[in-house]
């Protein structure tokens, strides 16, 4: 037996039309249908504008998120080892 059959979405229906009414579906119906043809409107449009072109950087001046690309192995800072945690004796007692 099928999850839904055609009497479950009927009910569905029945129960959406009582609850919202045909003017209220209406209007959602064509606020939606108009969404839909914008949207494929502004699509068709970016299209026809084409790809946007980006402007060629220099390769020493190519920087991502403040740090340099192509920066030399020995111009890179040194690491140093994280320090150490204190240790704690316990007293005895």
């Amino acid at each position: 037996m099928d999850l839904f059959s055609i009497w479950h979405l009927l009910v569905i229906l029945l129960i959406v039309v009582v609850l919202f009414g045909t003017s209220k579906l209406r209007n959602i119906g064509s606020d939606l249908g108009g969404a839909i043809s914008t949207f494929r409107k502004a699509m068709k449009e970016g299209r026809e504008d084409g790809p946007d072109e980006q402007p060629e950087v220099p390769a020493d001046d190519r920087v991502t998120k403040g740090r340099v690309i192509d920066a030399a192995a020995s111009d890179a800072p040194k690491a140093r080892p994280a320090p150490r945690p204190a240790r704690t004796t316990k007293s005895k007692g």
